[in-house]
């Protein structure tokens, strides 16, 4: 254990009985019944707020309506926690990424919460971006709770977070789990921010939990962040085609009973009316993330169990809810904080540049050309989940670019055979993670046909895809260590590695001062 820092030990030396039996998953027999009767109570609750401190411009709604921003989410939470009679305020993980984030790690969203008065966080793999150290140092510093049951220090059984909590307000006691799934903890967080720590299975973990805590509360709630990533396209909610399904949090759902209310995360999948789980009777819900909605469940509960429940997604209307001023002051003393870092305006986009999830994309084939530019690669490939934000028409800061490209990904050449390659894009074709964004390649493709076969036909430089040459393959160090499951970028060689993606579009826009949309046609369906 000797990667633990003196402060961890004195956090697990300073913990409380009850905690310290929690850790050691201490039996329910331990701690003894309570609570129980009837309880009336609403849980205010966010999800992948992804460092959306500004409102968007619903552009997809009539007149372009803005929605979201923190201080105007704030307003919102305040107007329904007076109308409440018990209310609990939780959020269910990603709260990082984003200009803001980047550039305080994750200390402005912290406050923002802090201010909120939110009750719980579960942990979500964005909040692992900086490595786990900075997430470490964030636990520390805010008030609330940060529970995920099932992620602990390599090698032993000690706890990284906290597993749950439990609340009590006006004479109900709610117990709140945090919980990450196997697919978010081994694809979507990079393997080297987390090297010292292991995700352990979650229903077992879960389980574990809830049977500590079933009989000590009133209400029971799983943070879950769990199943495939969202789709990163601003439009996301008013698209059909990109919504992510809820395959694994069903299965969690029917594989752990105990549970009263499931908020969950991850996948950004907006559920306007409750799932309840056929088998277990869970309630199963989630907004469609960036803080355009804030969920609310109200819930009348006998002797534990649900016995009502009316859920609704609120739209968090910018331009009518006044902005809270206490979070709107805290906002505006960040961008102070980290404007020196923006600079002025680099160059300037002639239209905007934007996402698709599942399709080549202008912003995604902007970004690949220059990725390749810049190493002398023949081709370039990057995961649209990678892509966080429109480039706007108009001037161009760094503050834009780390919107769009956030993460503390290097750009990275890797030698890879064709065979590797074509396993490459079809991961981007399984749709799994989004279509990946190419340059230097055409290829076709067949949705229609089974997962691994859907590439038609590939061309690089003009030839034809050859299985057992090795090309120079452009992409981004979240890649090449296997993230998003593309598993075959781990096939090959890394042979160059350069700034953060980040910087190198920097570097580009400062360069060439004017962004023209890139030609399309990279990967075209059949």
């Amino acid at each position: 254990m000797s990667h633990l820092t003196r402060r961890q030990f004195t956090r697990i030396a300073a913990l409380t009985p009850f905690a310290l039996g929690a850790m050691l998953n201490r039996s329910r027999a331990d701690i003894g019944k309570v609570g129980g009767g009837r309880h009336e109570l609403t849980i205010l609750y966010t999800n992948d707020f992804h460092s959306a401190f500004e409102p968007i411009p619903a552009y997809w709604l009539p007149g372009s309506p803005r929605l979201g921003g923190a201080a105007h989410l704030a307003a919102l939470v305040e107007r329904e926690r007076a109308a409440a009679g018990t209310c609990f305020l939780l959020d269910s993980g990603d709260m990082f990424t984003g200009t803001m984030s980047h550039l305080t790690h994750g200390e402005a969203l912290m406050e923002m919460m802090s201010l909120m008065r939110y009750d719980a966080l579960g942990a979500g793999n964005h909040e692992f971006d900086y490595g786990w150290q900075v997430f470490d140092h964030a636990i520390a510093r805010v008030p609330f709770p940060i529970l995920c049951c099932n992620v602990r220090y390599k090698g032993t059984r000690i706890r990284f977070t906290r597993p749950y909590t439990i609340i009590e307000r006006n004479g109900t006691r709610v117990g709140i789990i945090g919980v990450m799934g196997t697919n978010a903890a081994r694809y979507t967080i990079m393997p080297s921010k987390v090297a010292e720590l292991e995700f352990t299975d979650p229903v077992e973990e879960t389980r574990a939990c809830v049977a500590e805590l079933r009989d000590t509360v009133d209400v029971l709630i799983v943070l879950g962040h769990q199943g495939l990533p969202g789709a990163m396209q601003t439009d996301a909610e008013n698209d059909p085609e990109v919504q992510r399904p809820l395959d694994e949090d069903l299965h969690f759902c029917g594989a752990v009973p105990g549970i009263n209310l499931y908020i969950a995360a991850h996948s950004h999948h907006g559920i306007e009316q409750a799932i309840v789980h056929p088998d277990t009777g869970t309630l199963i819900t989630q907004t469609y993330g960036y803080g355009t909605r804030l969920g609310r469940v109200r819930l009348k509960v006998n002797d534990r169990r649900v016995v009502a429940h009316d859920i609704e997604l609120l739209k968090v209307w910018s331009d009518e809810l006044p902005a809270h001023a206490a979070v709107a002051a805290r906002v505006a003393h960040y961008r102070q904080v980290i404007a020196p870092q923006i600079g002025p305006p680099l160059g300037r986009c002639t239209t905007r540049l934007i996402r698709k999830y599942n399709r080549e994309s202008s912003l995604g084939g902007m970004i690949t050309d220059v990725m390749r530019a810049r190493t002398g690669a023949e081709v370039a490939v990057t995961n649209a989940g990678g892509l966080r934000a429109d480039l706007p028409e108009g001037a161009i800061d760094r503050g834009h670019i780390l919107d769009a490209f956030p993460f503390l990904n290097d750009t990275t050449t890797v030698e890879l055979a064709g065979a590797d390659l074509r396993g490459v894009l079809e991961q981007g074709l399984s749709l799994k993670a989004g279509l990946c964004q190419v340059s230097g390649l055409r290829a076709t493709y067949d949705l229609r046909r089974p997962l691994g076969s859907r590439l038609v036909s590939c061309e690089v430089g003009g030839q034809p895809l050859a299985d057992t040459r090795l090309y120079r393959v452009a992409t981004n160090s979240f890649l090449s260590e296997g993230g998003d499951s593309y598993l075959s970028f781990k096939k090959g060689r890394v042979v160059a590695r350069d700034k953060q993606l980040s910087e190198v579009l920097t570097d580009y826009v400062g360069a060439v001062k004017t962004i023209e949309p890139p030609a399309m046609g990279r990967l075209v369906p059949a």
